[in-house]
């Protein structure tokens, strides 16, 4: 057997672009729909988490991600995070390629919610509020430039106001340090945090919104309270990562405010012709709840891209 190529940020970055991993994100919901499964191992603080995906008739992956929190105290630092994907032909099972964890997570992440906000967003959105100014914000803010080029404003808003400020002068956008102004100015409103509380509150959010909700990724975290979650028309990227293991929806579900059918499509039924936005003062609500099968459709794509 050939030797297995290894595909790097280097090797391949500069030919990828948002509109295309959405695209190959489209095609691959066209497909059967995807066998995923997680296996989390932990030591301590430190954890290696693998995600699985066979997609018939596309191809088998396998991301494994190692968090060490310790690596950022050590002399010299290093990165707490690393992350190898690894593609293998769905007809023969050969290994074709291992990429960059990093650089699938960071595609597919962003590709997803701006995914999700081409199919349920007034396509006449003229301002962005990002809420929060990480890794991912900053992809954020390339993604939806490209798939929304008539955006006027785009607007950063932190809880460390410092750190918008920073963001903003770095990509040329603003800072907001008032967070129910910023929202109250969005069309869209895309949110990256790590809370536990809800920070996306629904009186602070105008008619025909749409509200792209990535942080919250564990059963107890949340970024939008009670009354946006009731308010707004639910979909999510995909129900088998979502609903019963992520607390923006269990919570909610437990509490009464909502029931699992009040969630009216994932990128399966919005792929396929299903019903998205119905008017334009319509408030619409997207989990990014992520999934293996959704790295494995950036991986496929990014593969492409390399040869």
């Amino acid at each position: 057997m050939s030797s297995i190529p290894y595909i790097s940020a280097e090797h391949v970055e500069d030919r990828l672009s948002w509109k295309a991993v959405g695209d190959a994100m489209i095609e691959g919901h066209k497909l059967a729909r995807a066998d995923i499964d997680d296996v989390l191992f932990k030591h301590g603080s430190d954890a290696l988490l693998s995600r699985a995906a066979w997609i018939k008739g596309a191809g088998i992956g396998v991301k494994s991600a190692t968090l060490f929190p310790e690596n950022l105290n050590r002399v010299p630092k290093m990165p707490s995070i690393h992350a190898v994907f690894t593609l293998f032909d769905d007809t023969t099972g050969v290994p074709t390629a291992i990429i960059d964890g990093i650089l699938v997570t960071k595609w597919k992440t962003a590709g997803d919610s701006v995914l999700g906000a081409r199919l349920l967003a007034r396509p006449d959105s003229k301002v962005l509020t990002i809420v929060g100014a990480g890794a991912v914000s900053e992809s954020l803010i390339d993604a939806y430039r490209e798939i929304f080029p008539k955006l006027e404003r785009i607007v950063i808003w932190n809880r460390t106001y410092a750190k918008a400020q920073d963001l903003a002068a770095r990509k040329n956008v603003e800072a907001c340090e008032d967070l129910e102004e910023a929202l109250g100015l969005a069309d869209i409103v895309s949110s990256a945090t790590m809370s536990v509380d809800p920070v996306l509150r629904g009186d602070w959010i105008k008619p025909g919104t749409h509200v792209d909700m990535i942080g919250a990724y564990s059963p107890d975290m949340r970024e939008a309270d009670d009354v946006l979650i009731k308010k707004g028309s639910l979909f999510v990227d995909a129900r088998e990562t979502t609903i019963h293991d992520i607390g923006e929806l269990i919570i909610p579900i437990k509490n009464g405010v909502i029931t699992e059918n009040d969630v009216k499509g994932d990128l399966y039924d919005l792929c396929n012709a299903g019903k998205g936005r119905s008017s334009n003062d319509e408030i619409t609500l997207y989990k990014n709840g992520g999934g293996a099968h959704l790295d494995l459709m950036t991986a496929l794509y990014i593969k492409k891209m390399a040869e």
